[in-house]
């Protein structure tokens, strides 16, 4: 009788635990303070040449809530954060990387992409419309397309998908971490005439679409089950990241799977801002270029988002050095000319290469243990679900990228999280991928490759800025600081606020057992900081028009 009052008590914890630690910490819906010169360690940082990863060891910064780091001014030195690989190898491999791929994506097999982009949205009626020219969206006919790849060739080839779940105009497979087209709708398009830039999408709309996006980080019982401040079996992980799963001071109410789903998330959201800052429409003169207001504002004077820019990098390239013997064996050719074949395999092999160099990722240490599967279902589904949140996407050209970016990361998991080296021989398994799956593969590998270029051009126009110019950069960032989620009204936030406990409080249903005692501890230190974060928000902020509305609205 005992334990289930207070079970039925504790079902009130996660009211505590979401004024506590809000679901959208360590991403772009909690901006965090400018810190001291932390512009400058960013632009004024020089790239170091390094042949291969020195720093093989994974290094965490030992706190999951960005805000719990404001002292530390972060360097795009040593290590990244839970990869085997650090920042000088990227930085040093990069060059050569965008130079091949850049090239890559521009081969006949690769530029051309089909895609519903008139799907409904299955999140909310009205999804919004951009009528900025920027987001017009030009379509290539049919008969611009290799045979091979049209509709009626490779819906026969869907056909063959077996056990998969269909809804209209699409399916997943149960390893898939994303809905595919089932090429029987769409149109094509020709990604090199779409550039990724500035399309003047923005606005509560836009805004909907990353706050959905960062919604989908809330974990249910596994979470609880797999990181509970011990490990729930015996379970001994690989050297290599055992001291970022369970190094003290690591918040254990975050496992290592969901800190990497939060840096696949934001690291996406902040090449995708790199892009319309590299790229920006100046509204007075009509022309296009770079922004470095706008970088400063987005990702410079808020360094974590470059870090897991960083990351995805690290974990599309891991991903790609995986699939190395099945890209070299796939059938590239596409107009019969053998020369095109020739050019894009030999482009591919230096991207493999490259990637086997720098893909430095160790994926066997995530998903272990107890209920380890529930998780990575879990994992699947929300991140199944980030791509149909794509369909919502009001602006044509920014639901192509998202579509195409999405489909590329979550083919970069499957790989990684669900294929062994068994599956991944393309002498047994020729059909593993869809053609889909590898041109979003390799055309977000350049997406992230460019946003890495476009870094060094503004530190390069950092360098060639005036000191009263610069000051005076940094001063604006600091005033466009928000330490506040910047949702766009206070009714908004209470409404997440709410919505997040609510899905605690169902997690509590399903995890409360009849052995209570260890909850009793918990129940304390929720207390405790749930009294801490009201006392927090009871503060005055100093703002008299409140929270603003963000500068991380626009897709």
């Amino acid at each position: 009788m005992h334990g289930r009052k207070l079970c039925t008590f504790l079902k009130l914890l996660p009211v505590l635990q979401a004024l506590w630690f809000p679901a959208n910490a360590e991403s772009f819906l909690s901006n965090t303070l400018i810190r001291k010169d932390q512009v400058q360690s960013v632009l004024e940082h020089r790239p170091i040449d390094v042949s291969e990863c020195e720093n093989p060891k994974v290094r965490f910064c030992g706190c999951s809530d960005i805000s719990m780091c404001s002292q530390v001014v972060f360097k795009p030195t040593g290590p990244i954060d839970t990869t085997m690989c650090d920042y000088e190898t990227v930085e040093s491999v990069n060059g050569d990387l965008f130079s091949n791929i850049h090239e890559l994506v521009k081969t006949p097999f690769f530029k051309y992409f089909q895609v519903d982009l008139y799907r409904d949205c299955p999140f909310w009626d009205d999804h919004g419309s951009c009528n900025n020219p920027g987001c017009a969206i030009t379509t290539v006919d049919e008969s611009e397309v290799p045979l091979k790849w049209r509709a009626r060739a490779l819906s026969k080839v869907d056909a063959l998908v077996e056990n998969r779940h269909e809804l209209p105009g699409c399916y997943y497979r149960d390893s898939d971490f994303c809905w595919l087209d089932d090429n029987t709708d769409g149109d094509y398009y020709d990604l090199t005439l779409v550039p990724e830039r500035y399309t003047g999408y923005s606005g509560p709309e836009a805004h909907r679409i990353w706050r959905t996006i960062y919604e989908e980080n809330c974990f249910g019982l596994s979470e609880f089950s797999l990181m509970d401040g011990k490990a729930p079996a015996a379970v001994t992980l690989p050297d290599t990241m055992t001291d970022v799963l369970r190094e003290d001071g690591v918040n254990n109410n975050q496992c290592l799977e969901k800190r990497v789903y939060y840096k696949v998330v934001s690291g996406l959201h902040a090449s995708i801002s790199t892009h319309i800052c590299a790229e920006y429409l100046n509204q007075t003169t009509g022309e296009w270029g770079p922004n470095l207001h706008c970088f400063v504002n987005r990702i410079a004077s808020h360094p974590e988002r470059l870090q897991y820019i960083y990351f995805n990098t690290v974990l599309l390239l891991r991903a790609v050095a995986r699939l190395g013997p099945y890209l070299s064996a796939y059938d590239y050719c596409s107009t019969g000319n053998r020369q095109d074949d020739v050019e894009t395999k030999g482009l591919l092999l230096n991207v493999i290469s490259i990637a086997q160099k720098a893909g430095k990722f160790d994926e066997s240490a995530l998903f272990r243990g107890e209920n380890a599967n529930v998780l990575k279902e879990e994992f699947k589904a929300h991140f199944r679900n980030v791509t149909r949140i794509m369909d919502c996407v009001g602006c044509d050209k920014c639901r192509l990228w998202g579509k195409v970016q999405t489909t590329g990361i979550a083919t970069a998991l499957k790989v990684l999280f669900e294929l062994d080296e068994k599956a991944l021989d393309p002498h047994t398994n020729a059909n593993l991928l869809q053609r889909a799956e590898v041109v979003a593969l390799l055309n977000t590998l350049h997406r992230f490759s460019e946003s890495l270029e476009a870094v060094n051009k503004f530190r390069r126009m950092w360098a060639d800025m005036g000191s009263p110019e610069s000051e005076q950069l940094i001063l604006e960032a600091e005033k466009a600081a928000i330490p506040l989620p910047h949702f766009s009204s206070g009714v908004q936030q209470r409404s997440s606020l709410f919505k997040v406990a609510r899905k605690r409080i169902d997690t509590f249903f399903h995890i409360c057992r009849k052995n209570t005692t260890e909850y009793v501890a918990k129940l304390s230190n929720l207390c405790a900081r749930g009294l801490n974060r009201i006392s927090s928000i009871l503060q005055l902020s100093g703002k008299d028009s409140g929270p603003g509305t963000g500068t991380y609205e626009e897709l």
